[in-house]
């Protein structure tokens, strides 16, 4: 039995977790959860954004799984997320992209798998500001190091999953030494992996690949802020943020988050769609070596969402959080 720091988050966060909680237990996955508060939530009531409790236990579990945090505005705090992925060194940002049955968008053959280096680049916290000139200075760290860890990992998960070829996405043709150290870590490292191809793009025209033909692409490493756009702009390829998952994997910790926002707008409503964080949670069993249950759920999740009527709200259905729910775990075989 696995222990996992669940973080229910804020808006949202509460109602899908509750969902996850309940098709785990029906499916008999060998988790077992201990809930610490992060973000608006944990600031109310404990005083902190990211109280030593959380990250107490994320130390000691190494596994986390996160609903959506919503991190104050305009009053000078850091991201939360950016926080827990830098404190626990979580480099790898993981994005799989897949088109599924029954959610309907232009293209139908997308499976795509985006590694975001995750703790470098323009989100390094590097900032200086010139009071008397009014101008700000951000500093865009990238190191061997980190081009070489980060590389390494979408190579090393295209030979374990049977993909064929990795797409290094940069701007080297502007970003002479950021960018170009990049692609010399591809170079350098696909030497050991003779089984895959590898090849690489200028971030504006990896823009227009994705929306003219997303199927020539299998998984794609990039920096930080460009992983950041791109993983939004698949998601959109294959229904938007709701249907996605996503992991924060370091060596020896990960945390797996819904990466949508908390949704203010709807939270206590009961009509949230708890999708991405079901899937992130799967991604989780994966980690785990869970790999039979996480099958399970996943098929189940895909059974669900071929039928329009057992389908959420903003997926065209007009089942409510728990309906969906409900669903998922009947189509659990």
């Amino acid at each position: 039995m696995q222990t996992v720091t669940l973080i229910p988050g804020d808006g949202i966060g509460p109602e899908i977790v509750e969902a996850v909680k309940q098709i785990f237990e029906a499916a008999k996955a060998p988790i077992q959860w201990e809930e610490e508060l992060a973000g608006e939530t944990a600031l109310a009531q404990k005083g902190d954004l990211i109280p030593t409790s959380l990250t107490d236990s994320i130390t000691h579990h190494k596994v986390a799984l996160k609903g959506p945090l919503a991190t104050p505005v305009g009053k000078g705090f850091k991201s939360i997320n950016v926080s827990l992925r830098q404190k626990f060194e979580l480099y790898q940002n993981i994005r799989p992209c897949i088109s599924t049955v029954g959610i309907d968008t232009k293209f139908d053959q997308v499976n795509t798998v985006l590694f975001r280096e995750n703790t470098e680049g323009l989100y390094s916290g590097l900032s200086y500001y010139d009071e008397r000139l009014k101008i700000v200075d951000s500093i865009s760290r990238i190191s061997w190091s980190g081009c070489t860890r980060i590389v390494k990992a979408a190579f090393d998960y295209a030979q374990k999953n049977n993909r064929k070829k990795v797409t290094v996405v940069h701007k080297a043709n502007i970003l002479k030494r950021s960018g170009g150290m990049m692609l010399e870590a591809a170079s350098t490292i696909s030497k050991d992996y003779p089984s895959l191809t590898w090849d690489d793009k200028i971030v504006d025209n990896m823009c227009m690949q994705l929306v003219i033909r997303p199927e020539q692409f299998d998984v794609i490493v990039t920096s930080n802020l460009f992983g950041d756009i791109l993983s939004d702009l698949c998601a959109g390829l294959v229904g938007g943020l709701g249907v996605v998952a996503g992991a924060n994997i370091g060596d020896g910790c990960a945390i797996f988050e819904a990466v949508h926002g908390t949704a203010p707008d709807i939270a206590g409503k009961g009509i949230a769609n708890p999708t991405a964080l079901l899937r992130s949670a799967v991604m989780m069993l994966e980690y785990l070596d869970e790999i039979t249950i996480a099958q399970k759920i996943n098929q189940a999740i895909d059974k669900t969402l071929a039928q329009v009527e057992q389908r959420t709200g903003d997926l065209g259905g007009k089942a409510n959080t728990q309906q969906f729910t409900e669903y998922v775990i009947q189509n659990i075989v």
